[in-house]
């Protein structure tokens, strides 16, 4: 696409008042943003466009394009229109999809399967560790985990796709030349190198309060499902929820104590029909009626690879030690450390392994009870 096609669209997606339905209204009309932006205002209000926003579109500035266009310059920067072959078709299929989509790192993710893990800003431990070793299991699969750049569950959830080198994309509601929150600098650094950062925001985008429930669309839109992992009864993560369901996609919720005040919106999904979920297998089995696991699984850094492994170490001292320290009621990771002498973190890789083993249960807080022999 030459400079001036891409400045035509930029400067469209730019004017003030034209949003997605608009805009569309207009590509179907006019075919390009180049024949919009030279059409008088009968013809852009024949298009059904109201006085204002023809007003808006006549008297576009395309100087206003220049740093979306100096932005494209650096490297591993795009910027992919909904005509592009690349412009994921999952997203496509939905109302109000963005007519521009800018990113920062690889393209090609866009396209793959992708889970979305999002949940509260304020997680407990427990959801945490839960973010974490679902999407590190997840992005083991093969599967891409989309999330949001928040702070709690959506960075616990990249940093999970990330620990073993798996892929993740950050949907963000600001411009890409600037990072919210700016705790995430480092983060989204990482994902820039190995995923993609992505956003319908033009280059200088502020963070907006608006923008955040508006970008929840995308992240359930260029996915096969939703994990929500904890959510008090009104959480942003809950949109993202209400998207899926209108899109047709699947919505997952992970269960907790009745006692805990994040737990709520997860048990309020459920009850609305989101599948419960125990276990990463619970998803799996659902997305396997959509999607070809086995071409999932043949890639490498996948389970079936990691198998063998995962098989011989239910049988090594560390797991046998473990399973012993384990009665059949709740006992916490805190516990279980004091127990074994085993560090937290090899303590929740080998829980999440035997849980997916149908060996041990989570019960949420951070606590797990033996189930078999």
């Amino acid at each position: 696409m030459t400079s001036q096609s891409l400045s035509a669209w930029i400067s469209l997606w730019r004017a003030p008042g034209i949003g997605c339905q608009a805009f569309h209204k207009l590509l179907s009309h006019f075919g390009d943003p180049e024949a919009v932006l030279a059409a008088n205002s009968n013809h852009l209000k024949q298009a059904g466009l109201s006085d204002k926003q023809a007003d808006s579109i006549r008297s576009i500035d395309q100087d206003k394009s220049k740093p979306d266009l100096l932005w494209l310059e650096k490297e591993n920067h795009h910027l992919i229109t909904i005509n592009d072959p690349q412009y994921p078709a999952l997203l496509k299929q939905i109302s109000a999809a963005p007519p521009l989509l800018y990113v920062h790192g690889n393209v090609s993710l866009l396209s793959d399967p992708q889970i979305a893990i999002v949940g509260s800003r304020s997680p407990t431990p427990g959801g945490k560790n839960n973010a974490f070793e679902f999407a590190r299991y997840f992005a083991n699969t093969g599967l891409c985990v989309t999330s949001g750049l928040a702070m709690g569950i959506d960075g616990e959830a990249h940093r999970g796709a990330l620990a073993d080198n798996g892929a993740t994309i950050a949907v963000t509601a600001t411009g890409l030349d600037r990072v919210y929150p700016a705790k995430h600098r480092e983060l989204a650094h990482q994902i820039a190198e190995t995923g993609a950062l992505v956003s319908e925001n033009p280059i200088g985008t502020a963070p907006h309060a608006n923008n955040f429930p508006r970008r929840n669309r995308i992240i359930s839109g260029l996915s096969l499902g939703s994990l929500v992992v904890e959510a008090a009864q009104r959480s942003g993560s809950l949109i993202t929820a209400d998207y899926a369901n209108e899109q047709g996609r699947m919505v997952f919720a992970i269960p907790g104590s009745i006692h805990n005040p994040l737990a709520r919106g997860c048990h309020r999904l459920i009850r609305q029909g989101a599948k419960l979920v125990e276990t990463a297998h619970d998803v799996m089995e659902d997305l396997a009626a959509q999607i070809d696991l086995s071409q999932l699984l043949s890639t490498e850094s996948t389970p079936e690879k990691v198998a063998p492994e995962v098989v011989e170490t239910t049988q090594n001292d560390d797991n046998t030690r473990l399973l012993d320290a384990m009665g059949y009621d709740p006992v916490s990771i805190d516990q279980l450390v004091v127990q074994t002498g085993l560090t937290p973190a090899a303590l929740s890789s080998m829980l999440l392994v035997m849980e997916l083993q149908g060996l041990i249960a989570a019960n949420g807080r951070g606590s797990y009870t033996r189930i078999r022999e």
